[in-house]
């Protein structure tokens, strides 16, 4: 897994990424392909439980290939619970993570139509 040197960069690029949550499969939320000379800076990632009544839990992880699930993965959050009508900041600017090349950020909600995800990061060339 390589990455760009981030001293000599080039270009970096302001990226969103929204994920509707709509079934209790792993999701990819962010990939970075293998050979891509990137790497990507994860600033944040928040959820949204659009539900009006029920708590649902998010699990984040991150994987070491740039296809979600493949390989083992490492947690970045574990069935952490968002309750209805609110959102968590899973991971914010102060603790911000790179994703390098050859790597995937999945994202997995306990129940099917209530999480929405929105994740703000920098591709770094």
């Amino acid at each position: 897994m390589a990455a760009p040197n981030i001293v000599g960069v080039t270009t970096i690029t302001a990226k969103t990424a929204l994920v509707r949550l709509g079934s209790t499969s792993e999701t990819s939320l962010v990939s970075n392909a293998a050979s891509s000379g990137k790497v990507l800076k994860i600033n944040n990632i928040i959820v949204a439980n659009v539900d009006g009544t029920s708590t649902a839990t998010i699990t984040i992880t991150i994987w070491d290939t740039a296809t979600v699930g493949s390989t083992n993965g490492t947690k970045l959050a574990h069935t952490i619970s968002v309750p209805a009508d609110s959102t968590l900041v899973a991971l914010d600017k102060s603790a911000a993570i790179y994703l390098e090349e050859d790597r995937s950020i999945g994202v997995t909600a306990s129940t099917a139509d209530d999480l929405h995800v929105v994740c703000s990061y920098e591709e770094i060339s």
